[in-house]
């Protein structure tokens, strides 16, 4: 995969990838590309969680740099910019310091738009490419491979990795370096107020004597359906809190939402209240289960416990 320009497809025969992360998300991603058929060398902090990719065949490398040393397309997953900025542009043990001229690197984390732009420019100055590409779908949509993926940078370069994003989900270009994340932000807006309607229709109606299941089930086909009620009302019932994306990330996320905001002047009253619901999650030292988990917030702020199958006493 010399230039963008090459007119041969991205094929396992001549594409060699390169995973960086391989928690919750990255572990299906990247299992989807192995199994079509990809050589795939991996690198994460904690060994035990790429374990799995190992078995089915994937390669280790000892850091980003030795990864990129071996690959063509570099994608990395990890949790913070921070993280990003270390596996990607560490000038000694980061993967574009390894990376051919023309490789490529793809960005999957939620991360700052002006960070993407950085990532791009850097490798543009070494005769590569970048692609912020975030994706949203929680670890059912990793799992089962319909993630959205939204992607900026060279549009070119955009079409000719298709084919391996058509193995994660379905791509959507939104512009130059950053746009990518840009979108991706401006979908963690949604999500947080929506889970924050969902969780209060939930209590509202289970205060007011209905059972919150046949309730969900009722509105499911109706105007207040959404993901969030498909992916986590019963999840939310069941008291299961397991993290398809954890609080931690997620109040990172909305934190870089604000950020973004007051640079633009932007005024989003319900972005800032449901960031200080999540921030008092991780207060309590819940950082680690998923966003469902806000349930446990106005559970406390109303001194009520949602039962999965009853109602409270009249």
């Amino acid at each position: 995969m010399a230039t963008a320009a090459v007119a041969e497809p991205v094929s396992p025969s001549n594409t060699r990838v390169g995973w960086i992360g391989t928690g919750v998300m990255g572990r299906s991603m990247c299992a989807h590309l192995m199994k079509a058929g990809y050589t795939v060398t991996i690198f994460n902090r904690t060994i035990s969680k790429a374990q799995p990719l190992l078995d089915m065949g994937a390669h280790h490398a000892s850091s980003p740099l030795a990864l990129a040393s071996q690959s063509d397309v570099v994608f990395s997953i990890v949790g913070f910019p921070s993280d990003v900025r270390s596996v990607l542009l560490d000038p000694s043990s980061g993967a574009l310091s390894g990376l051919r001229p023309g490789g490529v690197l793809v960005d999957m984390t939620t991360s700052d738009p002006s960070l993407a732009a950085e990532i791009a420019s850097s490798a543009a100055s070494r005769g590569c490419f970048s692609v912020d590409a975030p994706v949203s779908g929680g670890d059912r949509g990793a799992k089962n491979a319909t993630l959205a993926i939204f992607a900026g940078g060279d549009e070119s370069v955009v079409r000719r990795l298709n084919p391996l994003f058509s193995h994660l989900g379905k791509v959507n270009y939104m512009g130059g370096p950053g746009k990518g994340q840009y979108a991706k932000l401006a979908n963690q807006i949604i999500i947080a107020s929506t889970m924050l309607g969902l969780i209060e229709g939930m209590m509202y109606a289970y205060k007011s004597g209905l059972d919150v299941a046949l309730f969900l089930n009722a509105i499911s086909t109706g105007a207040a359906g959404s993901k969030s009620l498909d992916l986590y009302g019963s999840r939310i019932l069941k008291r299961d809190f397991e993290a398809g994306f954890f609080v931690n990330h997620f109040v990172k996320d909305l934190g870089i939402c604000l950020i973004e905001c007051q640079k633009m002047g932007l005024s989003l009253p319900g972005l800032a209240l449901a960031q200080q619901l999540y921030l008092s999650l991780k207060a309590h030292g819940e950082g680690n289960l998923g966003t469902q988990a806000l349930i446990l917030t106005l559970e406390r702020l109303n001194n009520v416990t949602l039962q999965p199958s009853s109602a409270p006493s009249s």
